[in-house]
Order: C-alpha cells, then structure tokens, then sequence
C-alpha cells in the first residue's frame, strides 16, 4: 500500500534501500539471503511519528531512546521526531549535539530532534545546520518544563526567524493565562487537586483555540510555515489550510491518537492514565478530529507520546502528570479506525508517512519508492491479541490500551534495510539512523 494505490507484489531490499518494486505475480529475479513472505498482509512505508518524547537526556527514569525506539520498532515505527523538553532542554547547540551523540548509541530506528524555541534564543536559529533538524519547536502554553515563551516581541523572532530560515514551527498551542485562571477558579471550588474530570474545563477549549489563533496571526505576519501540534478541538479546525495542490499548506494541524481515541467520558473508567496537554475533551471534539482525518484538513497523525512513571500518573488535575506511551501501539489504533470507517487505508498510510516526510522535507523516506530507504512495516489483518502488561516495551511498562484487543498485528518492520523486528524477535543490535532534511 503506497500513494494512494493498493497492489499486489514484490519489494527488493539491496543495500539498506528499496531496489526495485514488482506489481502483481512477478518474482524477482536473482539470489537472495533473506526472504519474508507477506501473503495475506499489508506492506506499508514505515510509519514517521513526528511527536515523541523520549525523555533522554536528564528524565530515563521514566524512558530513554533504547526503551521507546524498540517499542516504536514492536509497532511499525521507523522514524520519529522528537521534542526538546528534556533535561538539559534541547535550546542549546550543545544540548543538541549532545542527542544526537547519544542517538547514534541508543536508538534502534532512525531519529530526528526539533530544536526549542525561548524567549531569548532565535538569534541561535542561523547557526543550525538545517540539513540535520525538521524545525523549530515552539510552547506557547506551559506544558512541561520552563520553555514557555510568551514575550511579544519573542515570539515575533521566532517566526520571522524561522521564515527567513525556511523552517516550520512546530506549536503547542494553549493560553497560559486561561488555563491559570481556570486552575485557580477550580481550586477554589474543589480543593488543591480537582478531579481529573475536570481536566478539560481547566486546559479548555478556549485556552486551546486562543492560542492556536494567536499562532496563525503570527504565522500570517511573518509568512512562516506552522505545524499546530495535537489539536483538540473542533474549532480549531477552521484556523487551518486545506490542501488544494501538490504544494504544502502554509497553516498546517496534527492529531495525536489521545484525541483520535478517548474523550471525557473516558476519565471515569482510565482516570489520570489519560491525562495530557491538551486535554481529551468532548465525544463531539473527537468526531470532529476523526472527520477531519478523511476530508484532509488534519495533516498528520503523531502520538505525542510521552512516558511517566505509573505513580506519577497518580492524582486530580493538578497533580498526576500529563502525558502516556503511545508509540507501539499507533499503527495499529490507526488501522483500527480503518476498520470503523473513519478513514481510508490509504489516507492512513498518507497521513502516517507521506505526509510527515512531505512536511518536514525528510530526505529519502515516508514512501516505497525505488532509491528511497527500505523502511517498511508488514501488518496482518484478523490476527486479533490483547495488550498485556509484558507485551509492553515502554520503560515505564504500563499504556492506556492494556486490555484492548486490536484486530491487526505488526508482524515486521525494516528499518534502513534491517530486519529489525520478525514475529515477537527483535535485533536487539539494530540501530537506527539520523533523519536528514531539505530545508533550503
């Protein structure tokens, strides 16, 4: 299955890239030392998850790249991209270089890093090598850590620095402001620590499209491509582009599958297990999102994963963290949607890695194109299993999902060629490259 054609055939593997694809009933020709048949699944480029936290440096006792890289390989995923707020936060050059050194050691799939934005560090935007990063992150709500920028004349630099480096920017978007106000309002009513039902009326959907709003003006102003991470809610639908040409959108929105998946009335069964920022909200909120998958205005579909460790999920609104592992089990909530008829298998497969390696100008991957690099995930359908406490690879061993039973199961994934993971065996030897990007 790639753009936008489903066929029968053959992919050949040579030198860590795709050689050649044969339609229908030809066989390859020659010697081969490695044959995986795929009678009766799905072929699929490897999946881009363009929203990871994988908590390393400074936070591994929660994750770290080799924990959440072989759990995004278990899953069909072979490149992620990942954000900045770790410890020390990626805003340096040297913090920077510092991921990537510790990538080429841990990570088992192939790995890109945003680089964050503060209130004071856009002078730092031209001495990135653009070839080596997918753009600039940027938290315009306070989500985790101290990256918040919130100056006026800040935010303004990023943007018009960002523009002038053809890089997009990629934004959290929720109003501190709003968010403050409703935190104080509901401690006052309920105590230090509100029931975490009342999560989405604190980081609620005004303080979302307030802020999204506020970015797109900003994007407009400077003429800056703008990502608005995890989108919430339907009104923030109407802020984006819709996509009418080959070319890219210059306003362009992700949904992250806690959105795609939950809304409130979840928090009575999963409690503070899905807790995030933005917060899960109305049934009516998801539909919207889960429309907008199949009409084209949401771009991409990352999971925003982010692991904690299981007390710390413990807790009301203020206290238990906000965030959960979602990586392994992405592709496969993705074709489960397939399956209810939200969305085509092969708008999935486009907003799942033709889309990600579109926007972020990843060279050489997000298709089975011959040249590109043999990243490819294999996936059966009606092999139905259950998420299981030791099926899980997340350091912090526990997901949202155990108990669910999905109805597809990734049987293989190549990353660059390598057979990384084959029925439950994974090459724990495997090692993942660095994404590079046409940002020019």
């Amino acid at each position: 299955m790639n753009e936008g054609r489903t066929f029968s055939g053959s992919v050949v593997i040579d030198n860590g890239v795709i050689a050649d694809i044969q339609e229908e009933n030809m066989h390859p020709r020659g010697n081969y030392q490695h044959t995986v048949d795929a009678t009766g699944c799905f072929v699929l480029p490897g999946i881009i998850d363009d929203h990871v936290h994988f908590r390393d440096p400074g936070l591994t006792s929660k994750a770290d790249m080799e924990s959440e890289s072989r759990a995004a390989a278990y899953g069909g995923v072979t490149s992620y991209l990942e954000m900045p707020n770790t410890l020390p936060q990626t805003t340096t050059i040297e913090a920077l270089e510092q991921k990537w050194q510790l990538a080429a050691q841990k990570s088992h799939v192939n790995y890109g890093f945003f680089f964050g934005a503060t209130n004071t560090n856009a002078c730092l935007f031209g001495s990135l090598d653009r070839s080596r990063i997918p753009g600039i992150k940027l938290f315009m709500g306070s989500s985790t850590g101290n990256m918040l920028v919130d100056r006026k004349e800040a935010l303004d630099k990023v943007f018009a620095e960002s523009a002038r480096l053809h890089l997009p920017v990629m934004a959290h978007c929720e109003d501190t402001a709003i968010v403050n106000r409703n935190m104080q309002e509901a401690k006052a009513t309920y105590g230090n620590d509100p029931d975490i039902r009342l999560h989405p009326r604190i980081r609620s959907a005004e303080a979302c499209f307030v802020s999204s709003a506020n970015a797109v003006e900003l994007a407009h102003r400077h003429d800056t491509r703008l990502h608005i991470a995890h989108i919430s809610t339907a009104r923030e639908l109407s802020l984006l582009d819709r996509p009418v040409t080959d070319q890219l959108p210059q306003i362009t929105g992700e949904a992250v599958l806690a959105h795609l998946l939950f809304d409130e009335s979840d928090y009575d069964r999963l409690g503070a297990l899905i807790k995030c920022n933005p917060a899960i909200k109305t049934s009516a909120d998801r539909q919207a999102l889960r429309q907008a998958l199949a009409s084209g205005l949401i771009f991409t579909v990352g999971t925003d994963h982010a692991p904690h460790l299981l007390e710390e999920k413990q807790g009301g609104a203020a206290k238990a963290k906000s965030g959960m592992p979602m990586v392994q089990f992405s592709l496969v909530s993705m074709l489960q949607l397939v399956d209810e008829g939200e969305l085509s298998m092969e708008r999935m497969v486009e907003l799942m890695c033709h889309n990600p390696a579109r926007l972020f100008a990843i060279d050489r991957r997000g298709y089975l194109r011959r040249g590109y690099h043999a990243d490819i995930a294999i996936v059966r359908p009606h092999a139905g299993w259950t998420v299981t406490k030791n099926i899980i690879q997340s350091k912090c061993k526990w997901s949202p999902m155990e108990g669910h039973v999905y109805n597809w199961r990734v049987e293989h994934t190549f990353c660059n060629g390598q057979h990384i993971y084959n029925k439950g065996v994974f090459a724990q030897d495997s090692k993942g490259e660095q994404l590079l990007f046409d940002n020019q």
